[in-house]
């Protein structure tokens, strides 16, 4: 039996700069690009994911679990944070796992992530815990790739990078917000799609009432430990306070959360 590949194609420029590595190491036959619909993507990811797929030369898969973030922690009565993702855990991973579960099968199928080689060590954890199934990260061998390399590679093939990474965001998930990141992050979001960061904001105050005192952030200066809403964020940034741009957190659609109780609020 011939081997399957399997790309997880997020529609960031790692996964596809890993769909290309993959291509050209085992050609396009049996190959397979994957993508979780949250729902709430930004319009350019679709755009890019589809021209991306036409480009590797391999079927675009698409699936969803029907929620969006926002939807899951409101059934969940949980609002997700950098340390518990369970809007990944949900509307990806189980979702993806799913689909292999139906699709694919240990002993013949390789599954790709875009994982680059500045976090192997994501890799080698998801490689041991994803076992028996075969996970690898293509970008994490030489010759190494940076996301510039990646985005002018893109550009060299005719394909246009999606429209975050020119808007200074670190990657192209969940429209440019996600709970995995940091107050710099989201400072930028604020700045940059402002419209983009009303909406987080908007939900973030309706798990607050239905909750309590929740927040994404943590407003950890001077070691501390407070709650950080996005309204007070926001409104930081419009006076114009200093705030750490360097803290952006990290997406990390593939690191397992340990799954709150139902019920629980946010605490870190």
């Amino acid at each position: 039996m011939s081997r399957q590949h399997v790309v997880m194609f997020s529609g960031g420029i790692g996964s596809w700069a890993a769909a290309k590595r993959v291509a050209a190491s085992h050609g396009t036959e049996g190959m397979t690009l994957l993508f979780a619909d949250t729902k709430i993507e930004d319009a350019d990811l679709y755009r890019f994911i589809r021209e991306a797929a036409v480009n590797v030369g391999a079927p675009l898969v698409t699936l969803a679990e029907g929620r969006t973030p926002w939807e899951v922690f409101r059934d969940k009565r949980f609002l997700g944070n950098p340390r518990v993702d369970l809007c990944s855990r949900i509307l990806k991973r189980e979702v993806l796992d799913s689909w292999l579960a139906e699709h694919g099968d240990p002993e013949t199928t390789t599954v790709y992530v875009g994982i680059d080689w500045s976090e192997v060590h994501r890799i080698e954890r998801l490689a041991e815990r994803r076992k028996p199934w075969r996970y690898e990260a293509p970008l994490c061998d030489p010759p190494y790739l940076t996301k510039d390399d990646c985005l002018a590679w893109a550009r060299r093939e005719g394909l246009e990078p999606p429209r975050l990474y020119a808007l200074g965001f670190a990657h192209n998930n969940c429209g440019g917000g996600c709970v995995k990141a940091g107050i710099g992050h989201f400072a930028h979001l604020a700045k940059a799609l402002p419209d983009v960061f009303a909406e987080w904001e908007a939900n973030e105050e309706k798990m607050r009432n239905q909750l309590g005192d929740v927040s994404i952030l943590r407003d950890r200066a001077d070691g501390g430990n407070a709650r950080l809403t996005l309204r007070t964020l926001r409104e930081r940034v419009e006076a114009g306070r200093e705030i750490d741009m360097f803290e952006i957190g990290g997406c990390g659609c593939f690191v397992d959360d340990a799954p709150p109780k139902e019920g629980a609020n946010n605490d870190l």
